[in-house]
């Protein structure tokens, strides 16, 4: 056993996996969580987002062996399939043909998770609430069961979400910046349930209904079901506001999304049951402050429009441990150093998820969008060694978000001097990736 004991706050998918691998290491882990153990508790539907589980988590997986564990819960899925208001569909593909993003169940997920942390020696309390948190001593008060006890450790880490306690009482510092930006937008989930005991959609794709200021998604179970989410303004002419009555409920539905609204089991009852959640931005300068730190949303909370925020919380858990490993496990050079190296990655999936949002909700159905991604396509297939687009970046590959933000933006740069791209297949490529090799010969010149 390595000398310092750890106590992590939150035991969700970040906090479980981390506490696996922190156990691996050598070290004594204990993770406080607020809410109920899942695997004892039948948690109800319409209270998080289907996760969509890619490279840079499973390669977190792996690196923690519990890969094979999760593997037989996911199903794959090649691209968007966009729905339109007639019913027509249009594909998009993620990457080359094999390359796919997985749904998962976020409570199957954590689960799996919890149940390889307790059997690799880590301590888990459910049902305790954080309180109270001491950052110059690592003291934390615990609520359980309406009782009161502190718990102290050597290192504290936060894994507690976008309104996590040990990111709070940082705030009490007033040098400490922190920011929690509302999007402005909920989202709300329904299910839809099988027919005849097949899946209603093809379910193999991410299910998109883009309808300009609002969409529908909808991602495949295992059980043959969708999970389905609603995202939408909260306020104003267009909103969950407005969605105050059955009959403006069912005409919402009955006119922006008539194929799910035929299909759609108890959807006014559904909608009045699930909450309607808000959506936030987390930014903070440092994550750490003497013996602690704060990780995955507690630190870099965003947007679910680029499917990572779990992948780039796992991938942060991978990166500690290398990160660890390379000072021979010297927390405090860890903890100086970690935000360091990865707050600029952060900070650009952050970016990276708010554009796609734009793009899932208004571009994607438009003709012009559709041409520019036949383009793109094409300049990976005829220049696969200079030509790696954005999303497969980001979403197949271990390259650091910032990179991939900074490299998307060349692309698009290049991509803008085609100034006709209504014949896609007939486009002459060769002057855009010339001038694209000079951008990033310039840009590395640069930097």
């Amino acid at each position: 056993m390595r000398r310092e004991t750890i106590n992590i706050l939150g035991g969700g998918p970040v906090g479980s996996l981390l506490s696996l691998m922190l156990t691996q290491k050598g070290y004594s882990v204990k993770v406080f969580e607020k809410r109920s153990d899942p695997r004892k508790t039948l948690i109800h539907e319409g209270r998080s987002i289907n996760l969509a589980l890619s490279h840079r988590g499973i390669h977190a997986l792996k690196e923690a062996g519990v890969f094979d564990s999760v593997r037989h819960d996911l199903i794959p899925m090649e691209g968007r399939m966009m729905h339109d208001l007639q019913g027509e569909l249009n594909f998009q593909a993620y990457g080359k043909e094999g390359q796919a993003i997985n749904s998962i169940s976020r409570a199957k997920l954590n689960r799996i998770l919890c149940d390889e942390a307790e059997k690799a020696g880590v301590e888990f309390f459910f049902n305790h609430k954080c309180v109270q948190v001491d950052t110059s001593c690592n003291r934390v008060l615990i609520s359980y069961e309406g009782q009161e006890h502190v718990e102290s450790s050597d290192i504290l880490i936060g894994a507690d979400g976008a309104f996590s306690s040990l990111r709070k009482a940082y705030e009490l510092d007033q040098s400490f910046k922190s920011k929690v930006t509302s999007l402005g937008y909920g989202y709300k989930e329904l299910n839809l349930v099988p027919e005849n005991d097949e899946f209603v959609f093809e379910p193999n794709y991410l299910h998109i209904w883009p309808r300009g200021e609002f969409m529908l998604i909808a991602l495949p179970n295992p059980d043959k079901t969708f999970t389905c989410t609603l995202f939408l303004s909260l306020e104003g002419k267009r909103s969950f506001a407005q969605l105050d009555t059955d009959e403006r409920i069912d005409e919402f539905f009955k006119t922006n999304f008539p194929d799910v609204y035929k299909i759609a089991p108890n959807l006014i009852e559904q909608f009045h049951r699930n909450p309607t959640s808000n959506l936030h931005i987390v930014e903070t300068e440092c994550w750490s402050k003497n013996n602690s730190m704060i990780i995955g949303d507690a630190a870099h909370a965003i947007v679910p429009f680029y499917g990572q925020g779990m992948n780039a919380g796992f991938e942060d858990c991978r990166l500690l441990i290398k990160a660890l490993e390379a000072y021979k496990f010297d927390w405090e050079a860890v903890l100086e150093t970690f935000h360091e190296s990865r707050k600029a990655d952060t900070d650009a999936i952050s970016t990276l998820a708010l554009t796609n949002f734009i793009e899932m909700r208004d571009k994607v159905a438009s003709q012009t969008f559709l041409n520019r991604k036949k383009v793109e396509a094409r300049l990976q297939q005829e220049f696969p060694v200079t030509w790696l687009p954005l999303y497969s970046m980001v979403t197949f590959s271990d390259l650091p978000y910032s990179q991939c933000l900074n490299i998307g933006r060349l692309q698009q740069k290049a991509l803008d001097t085609l100034e006709d791209i209504s014949d896609p297949e007939n486009i002459d490529l060769k002057p855009v990736i010339d001038y694209f090799n000079d951008l990033v010969l310039a840009y590395q010149q640069a930097h």
